[in-house]
Formats: structure tokens, sequence, C-alpha cells
């Protein structure tokens, strides 16, 4: 065993106390009263870097600071960007947890916790890989750059202002991020693409205030009624996205990319377990693999209007509305789909309302080559520390910011999948498993090797 290995062996439940205390701050960036907390986990984070040998610094923009930092061991070595968040999901609702959200705690080999996989542990592993090799081999092989930010998982801009304004100082030649999941517990992965996204809001308005259903119904069109006709628009009763234009610029899935997903384990079985669902529904001509990682989507995330309450309210509401997220795959454009979609709202308003679609955040689909120097550096790291091949894969979600590193940077992203799928991230008691945790340490360890 290497030096590097055998301080993370001597220091591992060190580690796992560490990442408890970063899971006690609940650092929501959503919620304004949290900020506060959200600081402190920031500065938690900038600690950990410094521990490693990192420089450090915290980028203030209109929002919550994006910490960075950097430990240069040589010019002539190859650099390394790690990205995380330390913000988090809301935890509610609280009633559902089984344990309070910012409370971790260990229950069958899982840390329950809000942000435990989504994305504290992953990424505070990484920065603990760093100190392995710091600290017990008294340097890295590789150069490493840092970037954690505040606002992920609100949208928040303030990432994207340091990425602009500090481009040429984090040049390196690839991004390491561990925010995906992997394919089974104990099977890792490596994700190769991730799909865009396109959130929108649609409004339906009528009367000029609720109106009594008895004195008034019948006379006139009900917004949550001409709202659920309309959103019976966006798909044919197969699955497919019914809304002209949607799909254009999107490439088939060719006979290579199938086979390459045919060969992922995918349990059906696993899958109906996790989700709860009678049984898979979608495009026809897919695969349950294939559907929620390689095809665009269009899904209705929530639906208001109306009397929300215990009980009856016998009412004919006034407005009700929708939000929309589009997931996109590669060659779609977001401006383009958010356009075709606002011709399909106009196009299928119903009569006796007034309709309006805002448009939301955006940003395309990533795709990159799994068969890059890294790309096979990187499966190499996570087959030595999970004792089995990764398998080679798409993800569903997205992750905007890549876009950006992509953009300004150039920098090819390797999106390492090292916990087990159904971690509940944005649900109650998330998930992380206490060996995924310790994986994710040693899979950074091996990749900091280099190349």
């Amino acid at each position: 065993m290497d030096a590097a290995l055998a301080y993370f062996e001597k220091h591992r439940d060190r580690f796992l106390d560490l990442l408890f205390e970063y899971l006690r701050i609940p650092s929501v960036s959503a919620q304004r009263d949290k900020h506060p907390e959200a600081r402190r986990a920031g500065d938690f984070i900038r600690a950990r870097l410094e521990d490693a040998g990192f420089r450090t610094g915290a980028f203030e923009g209109d929002g919550l600071p994006t910490i960075h930092g950097s430990r240069i061991e040589d010019g002539k070595r190859p650099t390394l960007l790690v990205y995380g968040h330390y913000d988090v999901q809301p935890p509610e609702p609280l009633e559902l947890w089984e344990s309070p959200p910012f409370e971790p705690t260990i229950v069958q080999g899982e840390i329950r916790a809000r942000g435990a996989a989504d994305d504290k542990g992953p990424s505070l592993a990484l920065v603990f890989a760093a100190e392995c090799w710091a600290k017990g081999a008294g340097g890295i092989p590789v150069n490493l750059r840092a970037v954690i930010e505040g606002e992920e998982e609100c949208g928040g801009h303030v990432v994207d202002h340091f990425l602009e304004a500090h481009a040429r100082d984090l040049r390196s030649d690839a991004l390491v991020i561990a925010d995906t999941a992997g394919i089974d517990r104990g099977t890792p992965a490596l994700v190769y693409g991730l799909r865009g996204i396109l959130a929108a809001e649609v409004t339906v308005t009528g009367p000029a205030r609720d109106l009594h259903s008895g004195s008034y119904g019948g006379s006139l069109q009900n917004p949550a009624t001409a709202l659920a006709r309309l959103i019976a628009t966006f798909h044919d009763a197969k699955g497919r996205v019914a809304i002209a234009g949607f799909y254009d610029g999107v490439a088939p899935l060719d006979a290579a990319e199938r086979a390459r997903m045919a060969a992922v384990p995918f349990d059906e079985g696993r899958w109906r377990e996790e989700t709860g669902a009678p049984a898979p529904f979608g495009e026809e001509g897919f695969s349950t693999l294939e559907r929620e990682t390689a095809r665009p989507t269009c899904e209705i995330n929530g639906i208001f209007g109306g009397y929300q309450g215990e009980g009856s309210k016998t009412i004919i509401p006034a407005r009700a509305g929708c939000k929309i997220t589009c997931r996109l795959v590669p060659s779609q454009d977001p401006d383009r789909v958010y356009a075709a979609l606002e011709r399909h709202v106009a196009a299928h308003a119903p009569p006796g309302v007034k309709v309006a679609i805002a448009p939301g955040h955006r940003t395309p689909a990533v795709f990159t080559d799994p068969e890059t120097r890294w790309a096979k550096a990187a499966r190499a790291a996570l087959e030595k520390a999970f004792g089995r091949p990764p398998a080679l894969t798409r993800a569903g979600g997205s992750i905007p910011v890549v876009t950006a590193f992509q953009r300004l940077l150039g920098l090819p992203p390797l999106l390492l999948g090292t916990y087990a799928p159904g971690e509940r991230a944005h649900s109650p008691n998330e998930r992380y498993f206490v060996a995924d945790f310790h994986a994710a340490i040693r899979t950074g360890i091996e990749l900091f090797r280099g190349v």
C-alpha cells in the first residue's frame, strides 16, 4: 500500500466525522434565511482545502460566494480542476423524513442527511483525496484546482461570473465532478453525457376573482379545466412529445451507442422498487434507460390553482398554471425548443381564458468522448477503488455549470458516478452509503496519480 492510501486508511474515521460536521450545516441556498449557514458551509470547505495545502479565496458576487483554490506542484505536470457545490436543496416536506435532515445518522450503512449524496459527500471526498496525497505522500502527482460554489441548487450566477472573470487563471486539462450516480450499489459509472434543460411556466387566467361554482358554473371557461386540456396536448397517447418542432435536430441513437447502453447492467426490477411506479412508460421504440438518459422529454413539474386546503371549497379559480421542464439531448437548441413550446401553447390555448408562458433557466446538453486518455484514467481509477469496472453511461439530469466550463475553458468533463442510484437527492431521507464515500476518496487518490 502506498503512502496516500495508507494515510486514507489511518484517517477514514476522521474523514467521516468531518463529513457529518459538514452535513449538520443547513446550507439551503434557495431560502434566504439560511444564507448565513450556507456561508458557514463555504467557510468549512475552504478550511478543508487549506488543510490539503491549497491556496484559497472566495469570489463574492450578488449571491453566495464561490470558493476556489489551487495547489500547483509543478507547472509541467497536468492539471485537474475539481468542481462541487456546498449548498443543498430545501429539506421539506419535513414530516416525511425518518430522522432530522440536518442531524446525520447511519442506518444500515447509509448516511441519512440532506446533502449527503448531492453533493457534500462526493465533492468532499475529492478534497480528502488531495489531502491524502499532500500529507500522506508529501505532494500530489498532478496540479489541482478547485471551484466549490454555493448556488448550484438555486440557479445562481456567481460561479458563472467567477469563471468569466478568471478563465485564464483556471486553465486545466480536465474537469472532475463527482455529482452523478453509479449503476448499482458497488458498481460505479463514468458518465459521458448529460441532458440539457429548459424551464418554463404557463399561467391561465379567467375571471377577475374566484367565483362561486354554483352561481357561475357552466357560464364561463374554468382556468383549471383549460389548463388540463392544454397540458393534455403536450404528448400523444404513447408518450411522445407532440409539440411541433420539438425534435428538430435530435439525432437518432446509432447502433454503437445503443449497444453501449444495452451493455449497462440496468435492473428494471430495482428501477420499479426505487421509483414505486407500477410500470415503465414512455416513448415507443426505446428502452427505459434510453428514455431516461438519451431521449428528450417534456415534464409537468407542478400544477397550481384553485383551492388546495382541507375539505371542499366550491369555486371556479381565477387562475391556474403549471411549471414545465424539458430535458434536452445533444443538438437540441434550448432557444428553439422554447420557441416551439411558445408556439404550441398559443396554438392550443382554449377559448375563454388568457394563456401566458414565461421562460426559465436553460442549458444545452453535454456529450463527451469516453475514450480520451483522461476518461480512460478515470475509468481505471473507478475500477481500482470499487473493485469492478465502471459502466459507461449517460445521465438524465443536468449540471448547467459543465456547459460554462466547456464554453469558457474548453474542459472535457470527467463525471464520476460514485454513489448508488436511488440516493433520494432532492427528496426526503437522502442517503449516501459510507462505503461509497470511502470508495469516492480512493477514486480521487487513484485519479490524482495522473496519466
